[in-house]
């Protein structure tokens, strides 16, 4: 495999990676804002939730679909990590195995002849 294209596919995961991780941060996000939805239904009066629920300000929230996003997440995030690992691995490898080469290049040459 080319260097070029191992650090190409290296970062492509790396923004997979972020994309994952930046969906489960709003999922958790939405399940911080089911508790603050729970609590302000449990303090306002009926009416007033009623009213809240018309305008879409309080939504019913699936918390167990939302827990099982956020673990179905997080393992998808650890499959990507470990293939980023593992073509980053990859690259310093094939970097050094090139460095190495380059290097062994240059100790056989000759000097260039002074006549």
């Amino acid at each position: 495999m080319r260097a070029v294209d191992l650090a190409v596919y290296a970062d492509a995961l790396a923004g997979e990676s972020a994309a994952v991780t930046a969906r489960a941060e709003r999922a958790r996000s939405r399940l911080r804002q089911a508790a603050i939805d729970r609590e302000a239904r449990s303090a306002l009066g009926a009416e007033c939730v009623a009213r809240l629920q018309a305008r879409g300000l309080l939504r019913p929230c699936a918390l167990a679909g939302v827990r099982e996003e956020i673990g179905e997440l997080e393992a998808d995030l650890d499959a990507v990590l470990a293939l980023q690992t593992w073509v980053e691995a990859r690259l310093a490898a094939e970097t050094l195995s090139y460095e190495g080469s380059v290097r062994g290049e240059r100790a056989t040459r000759r000097p260039p002849s002074s006549s």
